[in-house]
């Protein structure tokens, strides 16, 4: 019997498939829906103390084909403009509805530690089973010095973590934004100031395109736009590179929730395989709908029933160990047409070939 049932931070979960925090998380409706199809988990839409502030406009999507197929997705939309008053009296609704499956509130505040302790304390009497931190959103809010703003500084990162982790009594995970130098970096600093997971990544910041009958950038709101956060098929790569650099250097110290363009039960598993104990899914499900979560386990399923996997841990991180350096490619592309050991060290080539050249 094939199990996908995934154990992470004192979570049980059916399966690896979590909702991630947006548009398909966005009210108890969706998220009940949500639970209904079978998903594990869900993210809700980030929410915030003062809800008066996030005003959205419209349009706020963009969206790139290829033929009839979408492959990348520009979102300009803000973090849930619900009063969390709302969110607390749904978190509690599906909780009763619900108490097996895994509700994650997503949250973001200012830099004011008095807040952070707030948002905590109070999404997590409300029911939440953990809490995502939102130090990634990159757009709407970064001059506000959230999101992505708070992400991209790891001494500012690990202090908000900190304040986080002084009142949280649930799992902390904190959601990271690829629009960095070296998400290594600011990883290591949440992991740290005691969070117990990674979700990453966010959306890539982008500039969907510009309409060259009307020469305007789009998504165009009165003429105007702004850079918005991209998503969809297209960031799977960029995703699937953060993840396995987070995985290396986190290892057992932290779990990793890997979000990047996944649409199938295969771009999950190769997410596990490098490392991830869950993976999250937002454009895929604006896309296909809420029951593509029934195709994620068919895929899945089939892909361990031909390599013989029982389990997601029998496979997790497998393929982590077959990264090296570009140096270490060399020597061991050389070695094996010298026909000596492929494990023959970099150093030892890189002399050799200082030697010849002289």
């Amino acid at each position: 019997m094939i199990d996908l049932s995934v154990h992470v931070d004192g979570l049980r979960l059916a399966n690896p498939f979590i909702i991630a925090s947006g548009p398909p998380s966005t009210n108890a409706n969706v998220i009940a829906r949500a639970f209904d199809e079978g998903w594990g988990g869900v993210v809700c839409k980030t929410i915030v103390l003062d809800s008066t502030k996030i005003v959205n406009v419209s349009p706020r999507y963009a969206r790139w084909r290829v033929g009839d197929e979408i492959v990348g997705w520009e979102n300009i939309e803000l973090i849930s403009d619900r009063p969390i008053e709302t969110w607390e009296e749904e978190f509690r609704t599906l909780k009763m509805r619900y108490p097996g499956r895994a509700l994650i509130a997503s949250v973001m505040e200012e830099y004011r530690r008095h807040a952070w302790h707030e948002i905590v304390e109070r999404v997590q009497r409300a029911g939440a089973d953990a809490i995502e931190l939102n130090l990634s959103c990159p757009h709407g809010l970064p001059e506000r010095r959230m999101g992505s703003a708070m992400g991209q500084s790891p001494e500012l990162l690990r202090e908000v973590c900190g304040w986080a982790r002084e009142v949280a009594r649930v799992p902390v995970w904190a959601k990271m934004t690829p629009n960095v130098t070296n998400i290594v970096d600011v990883a290591r600093a949440a992991v740290e100031a005691g969070c117990r997971g990674i979700s990453a990544i966010n959306t890539v910041l982008s500039v969907m395109g510009v309409d060259l009958t009307t020469l305007r950038p789009e998504p165009t709101v009165e003429g105007y736009s702004t850079s918005g956060g991209y998503s969809g098929r297209a960031v799977k790569p960029i995703a699937l590179r953060m993840a396995m650099e987070i995985a290396r250097e986190m290892g057992s110290r932290a779990s990793l929730s890997a979000v990047g363009g996944i649409e199938s039960g295969d771009d999950a598993a190769e997410f596990i395989l490098l490392g991830a104990s869950t993976v999250q899914v937002c454009t895929g499900v604006m896309i296909h709908g809420y029951e593509l979560v029934k195709k994620l386990e068919r895929d899945l399923r089939a892909f361990m029933e031909r390599h013989a996997f029982r389990s997601i841990e029998d496979f997790r991180g497998y393929s982590l160990r077959y990264f090296t350096s570009h140096a270490e490619l060399v020597a061991k592309k050389h070695g094996a047409k010298s026909g000596q050991d492929t494990a023959w060290s970099a150093e030892r080539f890189i002399e050799q070939v200082d030697r010849e050249s002289k």
